[in-house]
């Protein structure tokens, strides 16, 4: 039976998977009540284990390094608590990996693309054969992940919702919106891809880089 996560965590939780992230994108990122969210993220700043930053008018709150400590316990008893989850997530992780790295040479081919004398050259995207097969590409990626996500809700609910926002991504850049495809912020393939890789490797308790 899938694990419901408990509020407090999802909270903590979605402001590592963001990396930064003010009170409505914290509240959306698991679908939570956006007062209690403001709260709890209140009392996560008094406990030392996020920290709210502005730059050029904008802010968002990201987590401390006693943040991230924190998450990692509260992530570790959580998988403990459910008996199939440990084995799920890694062998999710190991079907993740050869994904990840057709996802980030579909993202570099998307953004630069052979030219004459073997050069590279910035993508102007006026090659749609090009572009037909990096999205193709992803397009396989993104079904190769699907299953593993399966897997993953299985046992934790709060995996939850990636396969549709990949689908939704993809979809968009298929249809022109070439920021949906490589762009900065959650909106796009690229990054719900990282969201989800970092979901993956703070789940597993694998620091990044050590996968």
């Amino acid at each position: 039976m899938s694990r419901a996560s408990d509020p407090g965590l999802l909270v903590l939780h979605a402001v590592r998977v963001l990396g930064t992230g003010d009170d409505r994108a914290v509240a959306a990122r698991y679908g939570l009540d956006a007062a209690e969210v403001h709260e709890e993220l209140l009392d996560l700043e008094a406990f030392g284990l996020v920290t709210w930053a502005e730059f050029a008018g904008t802010g968002g709150w990201s987590l401390t390094e006693r943040g991230r400590a924190e998450d990692g316990r509260r992530l570790a008893a959580e998988l403990a608590a459910v008996p199939r989850a440990p084995a799920v997530v890694r062998e999710v992780l190991a079907g993740f990996d050869p994904l990840n790295a057709r996802l980030r040479q579909a993202c570099t081919d998307w953004q630069l693309r052979p030219v004459a004398g073997g050069r590279l050259a910035v993508n102007d995207h006026d090659d749609a054969a090009w572009d037909g097969r990096v999205l193709d590409e992803l397009g396989a990626v993104v079904d190769g992940v699907a299953p593993l996500l399966a897997g993953l809700v299985a046992v934790l609910a709060r995996f939850e919702g990636y396969d549709a926002r990949l689908d939704d991504a993809l979809a968009a850049a298929r249809a022109g919106d070439g920021s949906r495809m490589a762009g900065l912020g959650a909106a796009s393939v690229h990054g719900v891809w990282m969201e989800l890789h970092e979901d993956l490797l703070a789940t597993a308790g694998v620091p990044r880089g050590g996968a």
